[in-house]
């Protein structure tokens, strides 16, 4: 067997492969009586029906097999061997060449490969980044206690409707003339006031009671997607419709009254008896906010570095090659939608090589006991947002082996701690100047 490659250009390559009888003979006649032990075919009795027959009547298919799994094998071998670093997979060329397939065959096997480009990885000690330090402020710890209190509060059907009520109404399109449209969009549905942005329409559903009538444009008062969830409609009628006048009565006001600060409630958050006083309740609050806003400063500092590392990297992609082997690997994929994607594609790809590139260069290990840990901290994660008592350690143990059961999470869960070595190692790198910012503030940040 031979195999060889000739360089295209920088991104394209052909390999061929080059099989002669004495490659194939021995694994096609072991594969042959392997065939003959386990047929089973009228007038013989199992295990023993004569090679020779088996050749005869499945002799080419076998060897068919045989040939390409030799070729897919060698040729991965190949690859790894002598470190060509490829995108995607290689792809059969075409070729005029007919076969036999006769047991004397000499084949000639070419495939397309696409070439990872040459680049240093981007990242030193001279790139500058700031890292910043997110402040809790009174506005953002008294949004999160709020929201607490509201999640585990009671619904009341107060008489009259107060800004942050839902009105459970009756929604009916007018005509020019703003009178019932017959025949028009009509839908029950439950609107809720703390969504209304425009302050006109806001102050007339307050101080509606039950039966009470108002007029609304919905345009004006919440977006496109809202609008279709309240009138049971698809966004593309809601942008279709030229006026937005409905007629909304009121058949319930619906106010989700804040749960007391007591420890009926700290035993529902945090399990019974950790917090019984509103003094620690607070302090718990803090510092889960903290760990919040920490984890919004650690994402905006990998967007950036993510940024610094795809504006430094300057390559190009063999673009007809990836575009072939993705129409070829995905059956179903339409000229348009590659056309769409494509360009998101080669940024996922082009980040990916980089990341690989760092964790390659520095030695860096993604060890198995780091994906089960981060599988286990969301599963844990998962159970408490059903029940504030902590699951037991054995229990999250077995539910976590069997998570990773799954390929597909498995993978995305490597990939995330992948992404967070690759991270840590960078923090280490650029230079990183911290700085100290209000939540508000941070999130104005472009």
């Amino acid at each position: 067997m031979n195999i060889s490659q000739e360089k295209v250009d920088d991104l394209n390559a052909v390999i061929q492969v080059d099989i002669n009888p004495a490659d194939y003979t021995e694994q096609v006649n072991k594969a042959i009586k392997e065939q003959a032990k386990k047929a089973k075919l009228p007038g013989f009795r199992p295990g023993m029906v004569p090679a020779a027959h088996i050749k005869k009547m499945y002799g080419k298919a076998i060897l068919f097999d045989e040939v390409n799994r030799l070729v897919s094998d060698n040729l991965n071998k190949y690859l790894t061997e002598n470190k060509v670093e490829v995108l995607g997979q290689p792809l059969p060329k075409d070729n005029d060449a007919s076969y036999n397939w006769d047991f004397n065959d000499e084949f000639k096997f070419q495939y397309e490969i696409g070439l990872a480009p040459a680049f240093e990885i981007p990242f030193n000690e001279k790139d500058k980044l700031t890292q910043y330090d997110i402040k809790v402020d009174d506005e953002t710890l008294e949004s999160r206690i709020k929201n607490l209190r509201k999640s585990y509060g009671k619904m009341t059907n107060p008489e009259v409707s107060e800004e942050g009520d839902v009105l459970y109404s009756t929604l009916s399109q007018l005509d020019k003339d703003g009178n019932v449209l017959e025949g028009g969009i009509e839908n029950t549905a439950s609107l809720r006031t703390d969504l209304v942005d425009d302050k006109k329409i806001l102050k007339s559903l307050i101080g509606l009671k039950k039966d009470d009538e108002v007029q609304i444009d919905l345009k004006k008062a919440f977006n496109a997607e809202h609008i279709a969830r309240l009138l049971n409609i698809t966004e593309a009628e809601v942008e279709a419709l030229t006026d937005t006048r409905f007629k909304l009565v009121v058949k319930n006001v619906n106010r989700l009254e804040e749960a007391d600060l007591n420890e009926e409630l700290f035993d529902k958050l945090f399990g019974k008896g950790e917090v019984k006083t509103e003094e620690e309740f607070r302090a718990r609050v803090t510092a889960e906010v903290e760990s919040m806003l920490v984890q919004n400063a650690d994402q905006r500092l990998q967007q950036d570095l993510y940024n610094l590392g795809m504006d430094k990297v300057k390559v190009d992609f063999p673009d007809d090659f990836l575009k072939r082997w993705l129409k070829a690997t995905n059956e179903q994929l339409t000229e348009e939608e590659l056309n769409e994607g494509y360009d998101d594609f080669v940024k996922n790809l082009k980040w990916t090589l980089i990341e690989n590139k760092i964790i390659t260069e520095n030695k860096l290990e993604i060890k198995y006991e780091e994906v089960f840990k981060l599988a286990k901290e969301r599963i844990a994660a998962q159970f408490k947002m059903y029940s504030p008592e902590p699951i037991n350690e054995e229990q999250l143990a077995q539910y976590t082996v069997q998570f990773l059961q799954d390929k597909e999470q498995a993978n995305r869960l490597f990939d995330e701690v992948k992404a967070l070595k690759v991270f840590e190692f960078l923090k280490g790198v650029v230079k990183l100047t911290k700085k100290e910012i209000d939540y508000n503030k941070f999130l104005e940040l472009k």
